[in-house]
């Protein structure tokens, strides 16, 4: 994108990682440098937020590791002052058991943005909740994500389908959707947004998560959505996003949000895309 073009620039990369959860590659300013090159305005670093007791500790930041979290975003918005607008966010777990050290962990920093991940991949959710076969699992694992938006603690909703990717040879959509739409009710209820992640594309069931007929049904809800690409590469920064925005026209979106000082704002569709077409 030319810089007689900058004044267009108008989407940020709402989530991001950092070496220190363990499996994500690039400091923050590579990130950085990618979006500006694919004339994004900014980004906003969410690494996994840590857990007490050595909870999920492989592929996140220990509490410990927090204080570095802050500065390594910190480093690449000095960096990057006047090119790309650097934020802090937060993708922080919800599992439940844990709602007050969440709750004060969000009390540390001054957020722009956290996102509430339901992880049903990690091995304290999976001995906890997955002991009654693949169905029950998909099941809880969406009352689980109702839950997250009723605490109050998240502005989005990460991936909000991926538990398809386990136990996907029993995945069934159609069956689940009862489940699944009662859990919409008490998540645009709330009012919180959720994120269409482009990632997705690159999992065992390879479609962008939610899929499309979730993407409906929040829809009818009018629950915001905010595109993310969950980029643990510093080339996967904006990655996908002209697609997402095609899926959320189809299903009825004509608008795309994102968030800043914990506040959403949005964007039309056709003026998001063209600023990175442009």
């Amino acid at each position: 994108m030319s810089d007689s073009a900058d004044q267009e620039r108008l989407v940020y990369e709402t989530h991001s990682h950092t070496p220190l959860c363990k499996h994500a590659e690039g400091e923050p300013e590579a990130y950085a440098q990618t979006a500006w090159e694919r004339g994004l305005k900014g980004i906003v670093i969410t690494c996994h937020g840590p857990l007490p007791g050595g909870v999920s500790s492989s592929v996140r930041m220990t509490p410990e590791q927090f204080p570095e979290y802050l500065d390594l975003v910190a480093r690449a918005r000095d960096v990057w002052k006047g090119r790309v607008d650097v934020r802090l966010g937060l993708e922080s777990d919800f599992l439940p058991g844990l709602e007050s050290w969440i709750e004060s962990l969000h009390q540390r920093a001054d957020f722009h943005y956290v996102l509430g991940s339901v992880h049903p991949h990690i091995r304290e959710y999976r001995e906890r909740f997955g002991q009654a076969g693949w169905p029950e699992f998909h099941r809880t694992y969406f009352t689980h994500l109702a839950e997250a938006a009723e605490s109050g603690f998240y502005d989005c909703l990460a991936h909000p389908d991926i538990v398809k990717n386990l136990g996907a040879e029993e995945w069934n959509l159609e069956a689940l959707l009862p489940d699944i739409q009662r859990a919409l009710d008490r998540i645009a209820a709330t009012g919180i947004a959720m994120e269409l992640n482009t990632s997705g594309l690159n999992k065992v069931v390879a479609e962008m998560n939610p899929a499309p007929a979730i993407l409906r049904e929040m829809r009818l809800r009018d629950i915001p959505v905010v595109v993310g690409a969950d980029a643990h590469l510093p080339t996967r920064v904006g990655d996908g996003y002209l697609a997402a925005y095609g899926l959320l026209e189809e299903a009825g979106y004509d608008r795309v949000s994102y968030f800043l000082n914990r506040k959403r704002e949005s964007l039309p569709i056709p003026a998001a895309r063209r600023s990175l077409a442009g």
